[in-house]
């Protein structure tokens, strides 16, 4: 967590849930979510303890994705910054994974967004700086940060694409957060450990 450490931050006592549970509300998203990723990530286990924010997640995640106007690249890069300025141990790990293997981001943006140093791509740069100041200002860029983002290339649609990306995020970095959610093994490679 940003600041804090994992003992610092209260940690629910709601279980992982399993796609076996009695509850269609419960076992449904899950085994939708296994049928479609191959695997059952925690996080899914956790959130659907209130299946309205699984589906919440599920639904502006997705709608990122097909409408932000970003491509994948972008996509990943938006995401990596935003979990990372939120601390999220599990989403930048789950993030890394899929800018490697599915977004085939290039690991030098991946690890410069993990490590927090400037990405040598400008555009990118730009994105990952903007996606940074709409988190950490909860919506308020200056004219000036939107203008340095506008001048990068991007449009001010876009900016509610990263307003959308936002909204996913919290869902799941703050789940993941008083979660404590274990790291699924598909993530392990790329762990990150949010500086204290």
């Amino acid at each position: 967590m940003k600041g804090n450490k994992m003992s610092d931050v209260f940690k629910t006592s709601l279980p992982l849930r399993e796609k076996s549970d009695p509850d269609p509300a419960i076992s449904a998203p899950l085994t939708q979510a296994e049928a479609k990723t191959g695997m059952l990530p925690n996080m899914y286990r956790a959130m659907v303890n209130l299946p309205a924010l699984l589906d919440s997640y599920n639904h502006s995640y997705a709608l990122f994705r097909s409408e932000s106007g970003f491509t994948p690249i972008e996509q990943e890069v938006v995401l990596l910054a935003i979990s990372r300025f939120n601390g999220c141990h599990y989403c930048v790990a789950a993030h890394s994974f899929v800018a490697d293997k599915m977004s085939k981001v290039p690991t030098d943006v991946t690890d410069a967004i993990r490590d927090g140093h400037p990405i040598n791509d400008p555009k990118l740069e730009a994105l990952r700086k903007f996606a940074h100041v709409m988190t950490g200002s909860r919506g308020n860029p200056s004219p000036q940060q939107a203008k340095d983002f506008l001048d990068a290339g991007y449009s001010e649609k876009q900016i509610l694409g990263i307003i959308l990306a936002i909204s996913a995020k919290v869902i799941s970095n703050y789940s993941n957060h008083i979660f404590h959610t274990e790291l699924d093994p598909a993530f392990a490679a790329r762990e990150w450990t949010p500086k204290v």
